[in-house]
């Protein structure tokens, strides 16, 4: 449905990357992993994942928008919500979307694979995993170019450190010295930690390429169940 909003906040997390908070005039239910749509004209509708979880977000929604220079689609979204800001204005956005989101009722382990800000959309499975407390092992992994876009990365160790079925593994392309996690690319740390992924859900956000990467590999070389591995982006590839 569409829905008019005002923009409560907008804060950086990271460079070129923003948290949104947005209070909707009418509230919004919607499922732990589901994404919503801004418009921007009749034709135009760009979605972006809802990082709040369902049960916790109190009428606002949270956004995680990454708007570096050669992202025109995004940075017209930021400055579009920053006029909104400045003016006391209204965001139209049509939610809620996606088929992704979290199966509350399976019994099956859970991987959480999130690149940059796709982090959005699993950080809003495990908020609402938490919440409810659901007790299915976790594993969270979140990959990035280098460590500041890592932006809740203490957060996440917080959480892991209080709960011993949630695991978090962060992964940098570009490590400094002192870094003391893994390097290289989210996908293949997964596959060297896993001999088998038989018996997990998988969801997973980010770049298209990297989630038709993952299907495949997990499927052909991990044994994962092809049906239990959930994305936006495979409904589109």
């Amino acid at each position: 449905m569409t829905v008019q909003c005002k923009v409560k906040s907008i804060q950086p997390l990271a460079s070129n990357t923003y948290q949104i908070l947005l209070h909707p005039e009418t509230a919004l239910d919607f499922k732990a992993g589901q994404y919503l749509m801004v418009v921007m004209g009749e034709k135009d509708k760009r979605p972006f994942s809802i990082a709040s979880s369902p049960c916790r977000h109190e009428g606002e929604l949270e956004l995680h928008i990454g708007a570096a220079e050669h992202n025109a689609y995004a940075i017209e979204v930021v400055e579009a919500m920053k006029t909104a800001l400045e003016t006391q204005g209204d965001i139209t956005i049509d939610a809620p979307h996606g088929e992704a989101w979290l199966k509350e009722d399976s019994e099956r382990s859970l991987l959480l694979i999130a690149g940059g800000t796709g982090f959005s959309y699993v950080r809003s499975i495990l908020d609402h995993c938490i919440a409810q407390n659901i007790q299915n092992p976790i594993h969270l992994y979140w990959g990035a170019r280098d460590e500041e876009q890592l932006y809740a990365k203490d957060e996440l160790i917080h959480i892991a450190q209080s709960h011993s079925h949630i695991d978090f593994v962060p992964v940098i392309e570009q490590a400094k010295s002192d870094w003391q996690g893994k390097v290289g690319n989210v996908l293949e740390a997964v596959n060297e930690d896993f001999s088998s992924l038989a018996d997990f859900d998988i969801y997973i956000a980010g770049r298209f390429d990297m989630a038709g990467a993952a299907r495949e590999q997990f499927t052909q070389n991990k044994s994962a169940l092809k049906e239990r591995i959930f994305g936006d982006a495979y409904a589109f590839i």
